[in-house]
């Protein structure tokens, strides 16, 4: 199996640097069996009838790689959790639950996109159980797409405001909540992205890899070969 875990690119219009290595990345692991996006793949996403260019351009890429063979899983983030069903039919893919356990390198995976693990921000909490409903995502889906596109804005910039007033610890996981996670999966490794804090962690149920976000400087994958998985940082620009 040579299987990539990629997380947190935020793709947007002001990421060109970004995108492109992402269609390098796609060109060149090749062959490759899977790709697993875990989340925040998109800065914002606005719904699956998104006709923006980028969204356009990012659909055709994954498209291209399904139909050369590869798996293609996805993961909703913080960013893009309106990410639904017909995108993933649109690329060809498969959208994963909130966690899911895979056979990675040979050990049941927990792997999840990692911001339900946040448990000590609870007004973020508060609020992701708020647009995970389908009663406020259908509500969001009534709205025009330059509707939908002005809230998205205001919401990141509501964002970044709470986040510059927030402790740094409490916008990382809590041990307690990564524990209760693994023993409840029954798994002894996860992988999940959101925190921007790459690393891999022992801790008393097992294993925690978290894969890294992209920025201009530099990218972050998870690569599992046979029965090897290397967290790899890598140069963009």
């Amino acid at each position: 199996m040579h299987r990539l875990f990629v997380s947190d690119l935020h793709l947007s219009d002001d990421t060109p640097d970004i995108e492109a290595a992402f269609a390098a990345l796609l060109k060149h692991e090749t062959p490759l069996d899977s790709l697993v996006m875990l989340g925040d793949v998109f800065e914002a996403w606005v719904g699956d009838d998104d006709d923006s260019p980028l969204a356009d351009r990012i659909r055709l890429a994954l498209r291209a790689l399904a139909d050369s063979g590869t798996e293609i899983l996805f993961a909703r983030g913080n960013r893009d959790f309106m990410l639904g069903e017909q995108f993933a039919r649109d690329v060809g893919g498969t959208l994963l639950p909130d966690q899911s356990v895979l056979d990675v390198a040979g050990q049941p995976t927990l792997v999840l996109h990692g911001d339900i693990l946040c448990t000590d921000d609870v007004d973020y909490q508060q609020f992701r159980r708020l647009v995970h409903s389908s009663e406020w995502q259908t509500e969001m889906m009534a709205k025009s797409l330059d509707e939908r596109r002005d809230l998205a804005q205001q919401l990141r910039s509501m964002s970044i405001d709470a986040a510059s007033n927030k402790a740094e610890d409490i916008m990382d996981v809590n041990q307690d909540a990564v524990c209760s996670a693994m023993r409840d999966a029954g798994v002894a490794v996860m992988v999940h992205g959101h925190t921007h804090r790459p690393d891999r962690h022992q801790c008393d149920t097992g294993e925690r890899i978290v894969l890294g976000d992209w920025t201009a400087q530099a990218g972050w994958l998870l690569r599992e070969q046979g029965s090897e998985l290397n967290l790899e940082r890598f140069t963009i620009g």
